[in-house]
């Protein structure tokens, strides 16, 4: 069944054309300044196959140099500002480069501001887990030899109240925000993953996409949709917490309170000046699912038995999805439309700990007692 939304109350929106996508190619991958991006692989899982009698493909993100998707969309803000070489994003550009994000987007905008010498001001909430903290501040010590530095600030107890200290070096420090998620440019680097997806598979007919603050899936979803219309494009959400989600629902930005998840990648806020990945989304998404924590935990083991991968939380939202359906476990119909179809799930990252990983464990032990 076809997903129905109401109208955005903003007709106001920051398009993304699929030149947009090839230009974000383009300088990811042949540009004078290496990026470090990755053309990742689509890898083929015969046992996922064999339990959903589909094809089932893995788009391997987790084989990006910072270990998730979040480095295509950095890299190419940084460079399309560095190309203009005048103009005042640029002299911030100089200044450095500051965010506020859920760990891998941090670490994605250290990663490439370090690669261009720059200085960079990462602000993380209480929620980021110790570890995605520890792997942005280890990035600082390539300072030596590029002559850039990272700094990591805690700030509050969401993604928002980190955003404050973000608006504040904009202000005081002329420092270039660089967003997460809501900038063309951020979306179009995203969105490199859909050329590849086609490329990689030209019939494809559905893919899977965690769905947080959009840039991924909305990047993504305008690369199938202008290439090959027909192929689904679903968004998956935690059952608490999904501002996109209630965003699209509400037909207009709202505030949720964030909530600790197996997925933590998946929280925050999409902002409420949001203008590039809520239309983007409300555009291209076909179909939306949520996921629960059992299902999370459940997917999470079942990618490290079957593919021996070991990922985050929000990296197999799609195959919680799927199993969750498989199993009668929500009213929805996936499990059974992807049948004998071509389907592609975004591993978008591998930021986990092993104790988050133990918590999974001990959820689904206390979910079968």
């Amino acid at each position: 069944m076809a997903l129905t939304l109401p109208p955005l109350k903003s007709t106001r929106e920051t398009p993304l054309a699929l030149a947009d996508i090839y230009a974000a190619r383009q300088r990811l991958f042949h540009s004078s300044t290496a990026t470090g991006v990755e053309r990742t692989a689509l890898v083929p899982s015969p046992a996922l196959s064999r339990r959903f009698d589909a094809e089932i493909l893995l788009k391997l993100e987790t084989r990006q140099p910072t270990g998730a998707f979040k480095l295509r969309g950095a890299s190419n803000l940084l460079a399309a500002v560095a190309e203009q070489a005048s103009g005042e994003a640029f002299e911030r550009l100089q200044r450095g480069v500051t965010t506020a994000s859920t760990g891998n987007h941090g670490r994605a905008l250290a990663y490439a501001a370090m690669r261009r010498g720059l200085r960079a001001v990462i602000c993380l909430s209480e929620q980021v887990p110790a570890n995605k903290v520890r792997a942005i501040e280890a990035l600082g010590e390539l300072g030596g030899a590029t002559g850039g530095s990272v700094e990591v600030r805690r700030v509050g107890r969401s993604q928002d109240e980190a955003f404050h200290e973000v608006n504040r070096l904009v202000e005081e420090e002329g420092m270039l925000a660089v967003p997460p998620f809501d900038n063309p440019l951020i979306a179009a680097g995203q969105g490199t993953i859909g050329l590849e997806l086609m490329e990689d598979c030209p019939q494809l007919d559905q893919v899977l996409i965690g769905l947080s603050g959009g840039g991924l899936l909305g990047g993504i979803g305008a690369a199938l949709k202008a290439i090959r219309p027909e192929t689904q494009v679903h968004g998956i959400s935690l059952t608490e917490g999904a501002a996109m989600w209630h965003s699209l629902q509400a037909g207009t930005p709202v505030e949720v309170e964030e909530v600790a998840s197996l997925a933590d990648s998946l929280g925050g806020g999409i902002g409420l000046g949001n203008h590039t990945t809520l239309p983007l989304v409300h555009r291209v998404m076909d179909e939306h699912h949520q996921v629960s924590e059992r299902a999370i935990a459940r997917a999470m083991l079942m990618l490290l038995e079957e593919e021996k991968l070991l990922v985050e939380g929000a990296a197999v939202v799609g195959l919680a999805a799927l199993e969750a359906s498989r199993l009668g476990e929500t009213d929805s119909a996936l499990a059974e439309s992807i049948r004998g179809q071509r389907v592609a799930l975004i591993i978008s990252g591998n930021g986990v700990s092993l104790e988050t990983f133990d918590q999974a464990r001990a959820l689904l032990a206390d979910a079968q007692q």
